[in-house]
């Protein structure tokens, strides 16, 4: 299994939801696949798309961006394509418009709901 996280601006995240939906490798249900979708606020010091996007972070004492960290788990064969989804349709014209991460997931326990 891997877990792919990416960095990506706000404007570009339900785009990028929507795509991997669509594409039938993230489900809902358990089973094996793409899950554990999750999406996460965070600030960055990515360059802004424009100055609009952009403001001062008193806490960093920076110029930071609002944007989103996307996080999911899936079976190794599917790396390929849905990091091919994300790159894709978080695509913003600029050069450096955000960061995919894989990485090997050592061990999995599920965390069940009931005691036997």
């Amino acid at each position: 299994m891997k877990e792919i996280k990416a960095y990506i601006h706000n404007h570009r995240i339900a785009d990028v939801i929507r795509a991997l939906k669509e594409s039938g490798q993230c489900n809902a249900g358990g089973m094996p696949g793409c899950r554990n979708l999750s999406v996460i606020p965070v600030q960055s010091l990515l360059k802004a798309v424009d100055a609009r996007e952009q403001h001062y972070s008193i806490e960093l004492a920076e110029v930071v961006i609002n944007e989103s960290k996307l996080e999911l788990i899936c079976e190794d064969h599917q790396v390929d394509e849905l990091v091919g989804i994300i790159e894709r349709t978080a695509h913003t014209g600029q050069i450096e418009a955000g960061w995919i991460y894989v990485t090997d997931i050592v061990q999995a326990i599920l965390v069940k709901g009931m005691h036997e």
